[in-house]
């Protein structure tokens, strides 16, 4: 007889009633070809050179932390690493919100990770949706300011992939001074690295920008992320961190991918995705069955579709594996597709190709 235990009346209201946040891998799928995650689509090569796996990792390894902070142009002070950007996300939320009584806001359609984790940790949330043309809504962030310490802001934007009008940023930390921390979020700067505010720190205390070698550095499986602030914030942050975030493994290949010689080989290989992506762009526009590609400023594209459901089930079931936006606050028949190889991206472009407009009215 197997004994049942019901486990539901000791686990927290909000976290009962929660959905958590559909990553690219928890969604899943089976194919050949993955545009879904926003992955480098070639992975770099390093061997441990650390053998100390019986001790505890540093806390905050000082090889990486002073690396990046050459690398970002700012003080180590500045500087907390973390096991991926997500992390950094809650951090913040458990170093600066009270539970039942803080909120953050955020501005769809952005990274979903942003309400999941104030959900989580039962903070409250303010949605404030973007503008038409995916920019902030002042007037409505400043509306809704009470109880809010932290705002998130997403630049390029996950999943629009468009670059925040630096004014309004401005005007944002501005009309928070003293009120709340804006947190930017450059997971992608790499691929438009013109329009980073790290050189704002200087002049807002209360900026914070999340960084990660998920992306341009292509090690997502590392989960190495960075926050980059003033000296305050950061002191606060090491009070609510994990004893030891980063496992040794991660701090050493963090701190090789971090030299001269491999911040160079990802700059180039960054070049070298700007240019495929642009060809990417120039065979969806002559795809019949594509709307709109808008502009990016990251390692995927936004793209609208004439009737995007079936294409992304077509797709799906020939093993290219997108990411469907449908359902997203205004991205109605959108999809995004991370840029891949070459030879990942003509696979794509001759997929579509073949899914005639009968096809997709008939599927």
């Amino acid at each position: 007889m197997t004994n049942t235990f019901d486990i539901s009346p000791l686990i927290r209201k909000n976290v009962r009633e929660l959905t958590p946040y559909q990553s690219a891998r928890r969604i899943g799928g089976k194919g050949d070809i993955w545009l879904n995650a926003n992955e480098f689509p070639t992975a770099p090569y390093y061997q441990l050179t650390q053998q100390t796996l019986n001790r505890y990792p540093e806390p905050q390894p000082e090889q990486v932390i002073k690396l990046y902070a050459n690398y970002a142009g700012v003080k180590p002070e500045q500087l907390i690493v973390s096991r991926g950007a997500d992390e950094a996300i809650e951090l913040l939320m458990r170093a600066f919100c009270e539970p039942e009584k803080d909120s953050i806001i955020y501005c769809p359609p952005t990274y979903g990770m942003y309400m999941v984790s104030a959900q989580t940790m039962g903070i409250g949330y303010k949605a404030i949706p973007q503008t038409e043309n995916w920019q902030l809504d002042l007037p409505t962030i400043e509306k809704n300011l009470e109880n809010v310490k932290l705002i998130y802001i997403c630049s390029p934007n996950n999943p629009t992939g468009n670059i925040l009008n630096s004014d309004d940023i401005k005007t944002l930390l501005n009309m928070t001074k003293g009120k709340a921390l804006v947190i930017v979020d450059e997971a992608y700067i790499e691929f438009s690295m013109q329009n980073t505010v790290v050189s704002w720190l200087k002049n807002y205390p209360h900026l914070v920008i999340l960084r990660t070698l998920s992306k341009a550095f292509a090690l997502a499986g590392l989960r190495c992320g960075f926050t980059i602030a003033n000296e305050p914030i950061i002191t606060t942050l090491q009070k609510v961190i994990a004893p030891y975030p980063l496992a040794t493994p991660v701090a050493d290949i963090a701190a090789q991918a971090l030299s001269a010689e491999n911040i160079s080989i990802m700059q180039n290989n960054v070049a070298g995705l700007n240019k495929q992506k642009q060809k990417l762009i120039d065979d969806l526009q002559a795809i019949n069955l594509v709307d709109i590609v808008y502009p990016s400023y990251s390692n995927y594209l936004l793209v609208k579709f004439n009737s995007s459901v079936p294409v992304f089930n077509k797709l799906w079931q020939h093993g290219i594996i997108l990411r469907d936006q449908h359902n997203q606050l205004g991205l109605n028949n959108c999809i995004r597709i991370s840029i891949g190889t070459q030879t990942e991206c003509d696979a794509l472009i001759t997929a579509l190709r073949c899914l005639t407009n009968e096809e997709i009215s008939h599927g």
